[in-house]
């Protein structure tokens, strides 16, 4: 069918690792439930129509304030455009896709009908929603390689082996610490704090802290690929 107008709207792909205080944490992305039709009761990711006053980083950073609190962002680009004439019924609508992150332990207040969900097990999506979550995690699996983009998503001052559960998390494979900490530390990407943590329960020694050199994104090494093991 001919289209006599378009539509603009901005969505946020936003993630989180959650559970690092947990033998299983998991790489997480925020999503509300739809209370309307169309797609009544499945999930969508936050944002909406883009404001004539307002340009795209704009309007995501209002949308994500006013919809689901999401204040605590220590990362946000544009990520894609989604384009199908016919991704959503009524007029042509094209979305502009972002790439946001929210760093643990951060609990961004949230309304009812807001929830955090597994990347690996997502509710059913609206619309196009899912090919987006797929396709940001792709992009972040690949940032995680060759930027030190980790910054965004970890502690400010972690134990390594915290450290390696975020990129494990984000991955989605097991990470060895040690090789972690060398390639991490030959980039310059983390760096000894000179304190230790607290020892757990079962005594032992305290391990070292680390913070990331830098909280601003930067390429660290472009052909860099982290790889699974085998």
């Amino acid at each position: 069918m001919p289209y006599t107008s378009t539509e603009h709207e901005v969505l946020a792909v936003v993630f989180q690792v959650r559970g690092l205080d947990s033998r299983q944490p998991a790489l997480n992305v925020l999503l509300w439930q739809r209370a309307r039709e169309p797609e009544r009761g499945k999930w969508s990711l936050p944002g909406g129509r883009l404001r004539d006053d307002e340009d795209l980083i704009g309007s995501v950073r209002r949308q994500l304030a006013e919809k689901v609190d999401v204040q605590q962002l220590t990362h946000l680009e544009q990520l894609a455009v989604f384009s199908v004439p016919d991704r959503v019924p009524g007029p042509r609508t094209i979305a502009s896709t972002f790439l946001g992150l929210v760093p643990s332990p951060a609990t961004p207040e949230l309304p009812p009908d807001t929830r955090w969900h597994p990347v690996n097990d997502l509710p059913p999506m609206a619309f196009d929603h899912a090919p987006m979550v797929e396709h940001a995690r792709t992009r972040l699996v690949a940032k995680m390689s060759y930027t030190n983009i980790g910054f965004a998503l970890a502690p400010m001052e972690f134990v390594l082996s915290s450290l390696r559960d975020v990129y494990s998390a984000t991955l989605g494979y097991q990470v060895d610490t040690t090789n972690l900490q060398r390639v991490l530390e030959r980039r310059n990407v983390i760096t000894r704090t000179g304190t230790t943590a607290r020892s757990g329960r079962s005594g032992g020694r305290p391990a070292a802290l680390y913070r990331f050199t830098e909280s601003r994104y930067r390429v660290t090494d472009e052909f860099a690929a982290l790889r699974p093991p085998g």
